[in-house]
């Protein structure tokens, strides 16, 4: 008889877990904070979104981030200009990649909206980061969560970072580094790329290697004791080969040391380290320094005040203790004498949300503690004492930043130069303008960063005239505080007249008319051309063959009529009646003290006499309408025009 035996089964390995069954379990486990943090995050970049393009003002600082990031998306250069290694590249190609690969010069209404629509990603990005920093520091939900909510309510840190920096560029990366730093599962592979997104941060804003210490701190607390020497010697190594892709590309491009007529690394090392002006100290009311934390404080006083009392308290928290400490560090550069950027808060912004909500979380935890109550308890009471007293002022600086169109005065600047400078003009810029201008069809060459005309040898070869080789200056407050020993720029505006202003105080914008003559001679021709408009204007007021609305009468009593309508009126009068209803003004103009250009005559008889005219008398548009005959002449009219007639 024969007997079948079946075989063994043999046990193989499980099925692994299918992925969207893991994706399911990963939500599962982290549904709560999910909930907490996605909010947050949405109301970070919400708070960043809102009024983007409106406040606060575009200033020169975007601009050149700005320019740099669409130099190397439509140049294929590092720069719009000579690249001379003042900062690592990094940081504005990553705002290249995002405008390319979004189509945010085509879409945005002008380029630092643009790139301020990365700043918005990066702070949402920080927010995220944020909450999974002070997770991994054991920091509870509540406190997590006031962390990210500091940072996203902050005036200070809304203004500072929506503003087109390369230090906002550079918090997520560093944020992301701790993170990683921090792994929970202590694998190499996360200290490597720990290392990897610090040198991202560093190369793309170089004062963030300040941070160095709370990253190697961080490292050196989370790796087991037994591979602590070797761990940290491959994050160094990794760290180290990534810094020196900067060094390599000065190399391929034989900039490395200094030469003949060539920028160099090394130059812009030493600028950095030693070149730049120092800020004074911060004890010295008239000092640079003193004027930027004055700014920080202005927007927000209860923040800053906030997170140096948290860092001090958290010096006592085993698990804050790195972070509190990377935040005083910063904090004493800010005391010492020396170069101080109004970006360099930017930084100090998340660890100090960090720390108050940190803070805040122990204060809570151990108020549950009977014994531990006489510390934590004031400690809340004074929580919700600075909340109280924060909300009003924060509220108004909302209203500043979210309602306010801080920017009207350069947007309304940009579209004068638009619509009255001609295209083959040279405009020297704020470089807020730079690409706006050049994609509106101008020259490269003919739009000059204000800062580039005295100090790029390419700039200058462009003008061997010097200043009276450029037609018009757009002033900003960037470029009305720019240092002394720029004498180009300067004497282009010694001998400007205003012909249009929009703003006033710090927001004012003015276009400037380069006189080539001088200062002196355009003095002596503006006053005698002011006095030949009062003359005439007059003469043609008392003409019984002109009829005048009563507020073309005024305007022409007052000498405010510009020259070439005085002299087309004059001649005009000769062949009949003439009759006007206004002379409308031009936004911007009247507050620069410049007569008014346009003219609406009743009636369209005088329609084919003005088609006719030569220059300098050939007005820029006549247009026929129902209210009459509307004239308009290009701004400013040449240099006594009416000496050359008589007065009617």
């Amino acid at each position: 008889m024969t007997t079948t035996l079946d075989r063994p089964g043999t046990t193989g390995p499980q099925a692994s877990t299918p992925r969207p069954h893991r994706v399911a379990e990963w939500l599962r486990v982290r549904r709560t904070s999910l909930l907490v943090a996605a909010p947050l995050v949405l109301l970070t970049g919400l708070m960043r979104w809102i009024g983007l393009t409106t406040a606060p003002q575009r200033i020169d600082d975007e601009g050149t981030y700005v320019a740099q990031a669409y130099a190397a998306s439509h140049f294929g250069e590092l720069s719009h200009y000579t690249y001379w290694y003042d900062h690592p590249p990094l940081g504005w190609l990553q705002i290249s990649a995002y405008t390319a690969l979004t189509g945010a010069f085509d879409r945005a209404p002008n380029a630092v909206a643009a790139g301020r629509e990365f700043m918005v990603l990066a702070a949402a990005v920080s927010a995220a980061l944020l909450w999974l920093l002070a997770r991994r520091l054991g920091v509870s939900r509540f406190g997590a969560g006031a962390a990210v909510a500091v940072m996203a309510l902050s005036p200070l840190a809304l203004q500072f970072q929506r503003t087109v920096y390369l230090d906002n560029v550079a918090t997520p990366w560093v944020l992301g580094a701790f993170v990683l730093a921090l792994s929970p599962q202590r694998r190499l592979l996360a200290t490597a790329g720990a290392a990897v997104a610090f040198a991202v941060a560093v190369l793309s804003k170089e004062t963030y290697l300040l941070l160095l210490p709370v990253l190697v701190w961080l490292v050196w607390r989370n790796v087991d004791r037994s591979t602590r020497r070797y761990v940290l010697a491959v994050a160094a190594s990794v760290f180290v080969l990534a810094g020196l892709s900067y060094v390599l590309l000065s190399v391929l491009k034989g900039e490395l040391v200094p030469g003949a007529g060539r920028v160099s690394l090394l130059d812009g090392v030493r600028f950095q380290l030693v070149g730049r002006e120092s800020s004074g100290s911060l004890f010295d009311p008239a000092s640079l320094s003193r004027r930027n934390t004055g700014i920080w404080l202005a927007l927000d006083t209860a923040f800053p005040v906030a997170a140096l009392v948290a860092a001090v308290a958290a010096l006592w928290s085993t698990r804050l203790r790195p972070v509190a400490a990377g935040f005083l560090f910063l904090l004493l550069v800010v005391l010492r004498p020396g170069y101080l950027p109004v970006p360099y808060v930017i930084a100090m912004i998340p660890l100090g949300a960090l720390l108050v909500g940190g803070v805040l979380d122990i204060a809570v935890r151990r108020a549950r503690r009977p014994r531990a109550r006489r510390v934590a308890v004031p400690v809340l009471v004074a929580a919700v004492l600075g909340v109280a007293t924060a909300a009003p002022a924060w509220a108004g600086q909302w209203r500043g930043l979210l309602v306010a169109d801080l920017d009207a005065p350069v947007r309304q600047a940009e579209e004068w130069v638009r619509g009255n400078v001609p295209v083959d003009d040279r405009v020297v810029v704020d470089d807020a303008l730079w690409v706006d201008l050049v994609r509106a069809g101008r020259a490269r060459e003919d739009v000059v960063w204000y800062y580039k005309v005295d100090t790029d040898p390419a700039v200058v070869a462009l003008a061997p005239g010097g200043w009276r080789d450029y037609d018009w200056v757009v002033s900003t407050n960037s470029l009305r505080t720019f240092p002394d020993g720029f004498p180009v720029v300067e004497q282009a505006m010694r001998s400007a007249t205003a012909v249009a202003t929009f703003g006033t105080g710090r927001d004012r914008v003015d276009i400037l008319r380069v006189d080539k003559r001088g200062p002196e001679v355009l003095a002596r021709q503006t006053a005698a051309d002011r006095d030949a408009r009062l003359r005439f204007g007059r003469a043609l007021a008392a003409n019984p063959g002109l009829a005048l609305g009563d507020p073309a009468r005024r305007l022409l009593l007052d000498g405010q009529v510009d020259a070439r309508l005085l002299g087309t009126i004059a001649t005009a009068l000769t062949s009949g009646p003439v009759a006007v209803t206004d002379f409308p003004g031009v936004a911007g103009e009247d507050i620069a003290g410049q007569p008014r250009r346009q003219a609406l005559f009743t009636g369209t008889r005088l329609a084919g006499f003005y088609r006719d005219q030569q220059p300098p008398y050939r007005p820029a548009s006549t247009t026929e309408g129902p209210d009459g005959l509307a004239v308009s002449y290009p701004p400013t009219a040449p240099p006594g025009l009416l000496g050359e007639l008589t007065a009617p």
